[in-house]
Parts: C-alpha cells; structure tokens; sequence
C-alpha cells in the first residue's frame, strides 16, 4: 500500500469520526494506457475536498461535481465507466483511449477503516472484501501471493505494510539510496557492523543496525514486498548477507561489484555455502540497470530503477540490450570502485 492510498485511508477515519459524509472511489478495472493501476483510491468529502487519485487528476474534477451534486449517493455502492468512447477519453484527458472502471462507496464504515489502519500498523497483510449486492465489507489476513480481484460482484483489494528495503553497508551509495527509497513508500532499514561508517551515517528516519549481515537479515523476515542490497564492497560482509537473502522470499537482492566481481562472488556462494543454480540466478549484480551510472546518486538512481523494473515484471533485459557494450564497461567500473 503506497503512502497516497494510506493518506486516503488515514482522512478516511478523520472524516468520518468528525461526521462528514465520504465517497471512497477504488480502480476495479482498466483498459488502455489508464494513469492508475486497479486498487488505486480515492477519497471525496461531501463539500468536495478530494485525497488520492484514480487517474492521475484527469477525472477527479467530475467525479468532484458528481459528489457535490448528489448524483453518486443513490445506492451504497455503484460502479461507473470512464473512457468508453474516444470522444470521452479526451474529454476526460484519458492517454490513449484508455478506460477504468471505478466502484463507489458512498458510505465505508468508519470502524472498518480504522482497523484496517490498525492492521497496516501491526504489519498485516489484509484482504478486503467488497459485495457490490449488498455493499458489505469484510477483513481478512491475506498473503503475498493474494492480489486484487474483480469479477463485476465482487471486488477485493489487497492493503499491508509499505514495501521494505535493508542496505548492506552505510556508505556514500547508500546514503543516497536510503533517501531516494523513501520518496518510493519504502521502510528503509541499514545494516553496518563497521563503527567507522555507522558514525558518518545521517539519513533520518532510517534505523541503523551494526549487527552482522546475516543475522540483519534474518531478523528482517523478508517476504515477497522486500529488497536487500548489499552496498559494502566487502566480500566478508556483502557475502554474509547474500547468502540468506537469496534463500528468501525478498522480490529483489542486488549487489555492488563490476561483472568479474560477481562471478567471482557467484562462484564463492556455490562453492562454500551450497547455494543452488535456482538461487544464484536470483542475484542482480552488477546491482542496478545499466544506464552508464557512475557517481553515488547516479547508481542509486539506477538501482531503484532495476527494482522498480523487477517488482512490476519488467524484463530488466530489455534495457541492457539498448545498452553499449562501452556503457556496460563504464558501469562496471562505476560499481567496482564505489
């Protein structure tokens, strides 16, 4: 659940609690080039303030004018179309005859969404069920694998944690990728058992831990919404880290060195701690897409970007085949000496 959404969740409660009437708009379905993706929210008070978005402000407005005029409050919960036609989708600013299908709540239950937000708090993966027949809500516990569903009955939306990051090694590259992750919705935690680095460490509202790498990420218990990088340079350290998080379940482990750097490391992690084909394959290195970064901000920035690639199912090969084989050499040599 990114912060935008948690925003609408969070003025969902406060609205409500102070008596206002709400509409609380969801993206069941889109079609085309849509601005947001299916699950995205939105968030409309009876005098027309709005929190979130569902297309990116192209249709907002109307939706606005339908809430101020009464024209969504006849059933507790409908469903309406934009972008059916071409004409429409320019006149709503749709990109490329896009369409989305939004489900309006006119009336959510303030208690339910205050534990919902109680359950994102506690760290719990929850699934929420919408009936569009009788407009009734229900929680429950959901899984990594659970996604959004919508068959036209039915819609159920997935809500959790934010996604996390832990960094291997407080450096000059992580500081900058500590910093750019948190502007992305993730928790970022740092791991560096190296007092010299810890005490040049100033990013704030990132926790800082000095225990050894393995048992950081042990203790972080990663699951499928987590990435872990390992920043250090340092085969005594990084190594320590790739060898659990490559047997998790995080959706993204990278490490910094050159490309001669990683087979090296790839043959090591075989060799001395019996990690498989399977699970070698899961290692980006050298860390980040190879768009010819070579100063600390550029190869965070190029760090996210492959995660951001990875978590959306992107091929990150398509992007290194655009790629000169000079970049790639220039890129390497970036990670080597950072």
């Amino acid at each position: 659940m990114d912060s935008t959404d948690l925003q609408v969740l969070r003025n969902a409660v406060a609205w409500l609690d102070a008596g206002h009437r709400v509409t609380l708009v969801t993206v069941a379905e889109t079609w085309g080039s849509a601005p947001r993706s299916p699950g995205a929210w939105a968030l409309i008070r009876d005098d027309g303030a709005l929190v979130g978005s569902v297309s990116g402000g192209c249709i907002e407005d109307d939706l606005v004018q339908r809430v101020r005029d009464g024209n969504l409050a006849d059933r507790p919960v409908d469903v309406v179309t934009y972008g059916v036609t071409r004409e429409e989708a320019a006149r709503f600013g749709l990109p490329c005859g896009g369409t989305l299908r939004l489900v309006i709540e006119n009336a959510p239950d303030a208690d339910q969404m205050r534990q919902l937000l109680q359950r994102i708090g506690a760290s719990r993966l929850t699934a929420r069920h919408l009936d569009l027949a009788s407009g009734r809500t229900t929680l429950a516990d959901a899984t990594s694998k659970d996604l959004l569903s919508w068959d036209g009955r039915q819609l159920t939306t997935i809500h959790g944690p934010p996604l996390r990051l832990l960094i291997i090694g407080a450096g000059q590259i992580s500081g900058y990728l500590a910093s750019m992750a948190q502007a992305l919705d993730y928790a970022v935690t740092v791991c560096d058992p190296r007092e010299e680095y810890r005490a040049a460490w100033q990013v704030a509202n990132v926790p800082l831990v000095a225990e050894m790498p393995d048992d950081a990420v042990l203790a972080l218990n990663a699951d499928a919404r987590t990435a872990i990088v390992a920043l250090t340079h340092d085969p005594k350290l990084d190594d320590l880290a790739l060898l659990e998080a490559l047997k998790s379940p995080a959706f993204y482990v990278g490490a910094l060195g050159s490309r001669a750097n990683t087979l090296k490391r790839k043959q090591r992690l075989q060799e001395h701690f019996d990690l498989s084909q399977a699970e070698l394959d899961r290692l980006h290195g050298p860390v980040g897409l190879r768009i010819g970064s070579r100063t600390p901000p550029e190869i965070a920035v190029a760090i996210l970007a492959e995660m951001i690639a990875v978590r959306h199912g992107v091929p990150v090969q398509n992007v290194a085949h655009k790629t000169s084989e000079a970049t790639l050499s220039a890129v390497g040599t970036s990670c080597s000496a950072a």
